[in-house]
């Protein structure tokens, strides 16, 4: 964990408003994700780059599947899981407790380090949205996320095949009214001991979601409701 305290000191002027996955925790070996603001030179990471903290409000950008640029790095670092063991990821103090959280794999059908993400078929491993209470003062994922140290942990499912992967950890923000803010980054890992499942259903990014889904244009303070619908496709696990 010093590289987390390491980091935290070197990245605070950036961390006030927004952030984004920058550690990993992977069948029980810690990984380093990309470092935004710094030079992609020398970086090695399981990670796809990433230029800033900022959101992405934009669900039609080409880069919506890894955030922008989601480029390799070189070299670029694959991480080696076993099927139904835990992932988990760790934020950089993040501040948002207002959205969702959804994270996706794809299977890259050979060398992740060659695919480009917004070919992929993407399926859902995990959700969360909103836990209880109503849509304006209720507790939310990410309030979950931030109380769990800024972390957020899955299983790989059990029947997935064995291959090479992406994982996508995706927040969305939604304390601005009608102003989403989504925040994704993509890691390259290796699935092994996997099972004959078959994941569905997939999307695509861009595609996977619409810009006048009622869950991403919302107004959260207008609502009373007790329910939310998480976008994106139904969660497959295997």
């Amino acid at each position: 964990m010093l590289s987390r305290l390491i980091l935290a000191i070197g990245s605070a002027a950036f961390v006030s408003a927004h952030g984004g996955v920058q550690e990993y925790l992977m069948d029980g070996t810690y990984y380093n994700g990309f470092r935004p603001y710094n030079t992609a030179v020398g970086q090695t990471t399981i990670q796809r780059q990433w230029a800033t903290y900022d959101p992405i409000g934009d669900v039609t950008a080409s880069y919506f599947a890894c955030n922008n640029p989601g480029t390799t790095v070189d070299p670029q670092l694959t991480a080696t899981v076993t099927a139904g063991s835990n992932v988990t990821a760790f934020w950089e103090s993040w501040p948002h407790n207002i959205g969702p959280i959804m994270v996706y794999m794809a299977d890259c059908a050979g060398d992740c380090t060659c695919a480009e993400p917004s070919e992929l078929d993407w399926f859902k491993i995990n959700e969360a949205g909103l836990l209880s209470g109503t849509v304006a003062n209720g507790e939310w994922a990410a309030g979950e996320m931030i109380a769990q140290n800024s972390s957020w942990s899955v299983t790989v499912p059990s029947a997935l095949p064995s291959g090479n992967y992406m994982i996508r950890f995706e927040t969305l923000a939604l304390h601005s009214s009608y102003d989403p803010q989504f925040y994704m980054e993509c890691a390259q890992l290796e699935v092994t001991g996997g099972d004959s499942g078959s994941p569905s259903p997939t999307v695509k990014f861009p595609g996977g979601y619409q810009a006048d889904d009622p869950s991403i244009s919302i107004d959260i303070y207008g609502s009373t409701a007790t329910t939310y619908a998480i976008p994106g496709p139904s969660v497959w696990s295997g």
